[in-house]
Order: structure tokens, then sequence, then C-alpha cells
């Protein structure tokens, strides 16, 4: 794995110009009540619920990431009796909420173990009387992350996750908005990857994607016009380079619509039914899970 901030190519500006404006609450046109639905993850509105009736083990690791830095992670173990492969878990720009954690445990419910590193940490960003970190603390931590800092950190947590007695040595990585264009580059940064699944993140620079080996997954909603901008050219250069780019745009859904599923006047709930059983799949594919 190689990590320098030339080989990703890819601004945390530009990262953060694609979720900034949605750190508050969605900006989402309406809402329908989103039933809690078994086989998705769980929407922020029913994640703890969902989390507290889990019958997988999780629990958070310390995770040596090098020069003295660490990462704490947390791990959602499947239950199946055969070794599984692993998918890192990027959380958003609001860092390692609960809501990642759901996200984390459904992987596991799905067959992988699942590791979501909180890249905030050692950043000092407080919590709230929620337990997640308080939004603009995190949004604020989150402008001041090295790119190159970032992708060792996950580095990291993919080695940390495969060198576990029950995992086996293949992973892939799936990021949500500001983890989500993380994931991509994680993509451009990683010859190892298995797989990476985007959802609603920003495509890497171009001339980078020359790097890709893995096949990329990106999910977006059709109103989230800043990002999409971005996966005509990736998917133009990734055809010239014959790599594996596959990627949907779900009618009416907004961007964060696996967070916000009651939102868009169901849209993101629709987008989120039909996001995660390709999500999965795709794992499944090419991870061999």
């Amino acid at each position: 794995m190689r990590g320098t901030a030339a080989v990703l190519g890819l601004s945390f500006a530009t990262l953060l110009a694609a979720c900034a404006p949605r750190m508050g609450a969605s900006a989402d046109t309406g809402t329908v009540s989103a039933p809690a639905q078994a086989t998705i993850p769980a929407g922020a509105a029913e994640v703890q619920a969902r989390l507290a009736a889990s019958p997988r083990h999780g629990e958070w690791a310390m995770v040596s990431a090098g020069g003295g830095d660490s990462v704490r992670a947390w791990v959602v173990y499947p239950e199946r009796r055969d070794r599984a492969p692993v998918v890192v878990v990027v959380h958003e720009i609001f860092g390692l909420t609960g809501w990642i954690r759901g996200v984390a445990d459904q992987l596991a419910a799905d067959g992988f173990i699942a590791v979501a590193p909180d890249l905030l940490y050692g950043k000092g960003v407080p919590a709230g009387a929620d337990g997640d970190p308080v939004r603009d603390s995190a949004t604020a931590a989150i402008r001041t992350l090295d790119p190159a800092a970032v992708q060792r950190r996950i580095d990291a947590t993919a080695r940390y996750a495969m060198a576990l007695p029950a995992a086996l040595p293949r992973y892939g990585i799936v990021g949500f908005c500001w983890g989500g264009g993380v994931s991509f580059a994680h993509a451009v940064h990683a010859p190892n990857l298995g797989a990476s699944v985007v959802y609603y993140g920003v495509s890497p620079a171009t001339p980078q994607l020359a790097s890709v080996r893995a096949p990329v997954l990106g999910l977006y909603g059709e109103n989230d016009a800043r990002v999409d901008a971005t996966i005509a050219p990736a998917d133009s250069a990734l055809r010239a380079l014959r790599r594996t780019y596959q990627h949907e745009i779900y009618s009416g859904a907004g961007h964060g619509f696996l967070r916000q599923q009651d939102g868009q006047n169901g849209a993101n709930l629709r987008a989120a039914q039909a996001a995660w059983p390709r999500t999965v799949q795709w794992f499944h594919r090419y991870l061999r899970g």
C-alpha cells in the first residue's frame, strides 16, 4: 500500500465542498415515515434501537498506524463458522457516529467483519449527549486532516482486521459523503484493495485514476449535482483504462440517502432499498465472502 498526497490527487477541500452544505439538517424537500428494514442499514432515526437489539458482537480496538500514531476503530463480527472477508467503513463528515456503527452492524449481518476507523481520533472532538461527535466540531476537525495520514490509518485498520483470527486476508472499503470520496481515493492509493463502494462521494482527479485496480461501485442521488458532476469524467477515464466502474444515480434521491431514509418524499428509502443489496453483492463477488 502506498500513501502520499500526490498519489491521491484529490484535495480534501473538494470532498468537503461536496458535503459541507449538508452539515446541519437534511436538505430534503419532504419527508415520509421510513419503517425499519432488517435487510438494509437503519436510517438515522432508527439506528439506536437497531444497535440495542443486535445479536452481533461489536467492540472498540486500538490500531497502531505507525510513526507513533494510533487510531480507534469499531469492529463488528458476523455470526458464521468460517472466516470472513473484511470491509472498512469510512465515516461521513460528521465523524464516527452511531449511524456508522449501525452500517458496520448491518455489514456483519451480511457476513463481513466490519471495521470503522475513527479518523478524528486524537483531534479532541467532544461528544454530544447522544454520544456522537458534536457536528460543528467534527466538521471543523475534518478540515484539518492530512489526506496521506487518513490513508495510512485506513491501511493500518485493514491490516489489523485482516490479521484477526476470524478474518480472511482480503478487504473492501465503503464510505459515505466525505468518506465516499475517501473510499474512491483509497482505490487510487491501495493496490491490494479488493473492492470499493462509494456512496455519494466525489471522484478522484482524472489523472490519478490510472492507479485504480480494484472494482469500484458508485451509488448516487439524483438531487446531488456537485457530486454527480464528478461521475462522468471518472467513468470515461476508467472505461478507457478498462477498469471496472459501475455507477447508479437513484431518481429523486438526495445526498445522504442511506442515512436520511425518510427524506425526499420516499425517494431516499427507495434508493437505500436498491443500493444496499448492490453493495452486498459487490463485496461478495469481489471479496468472495
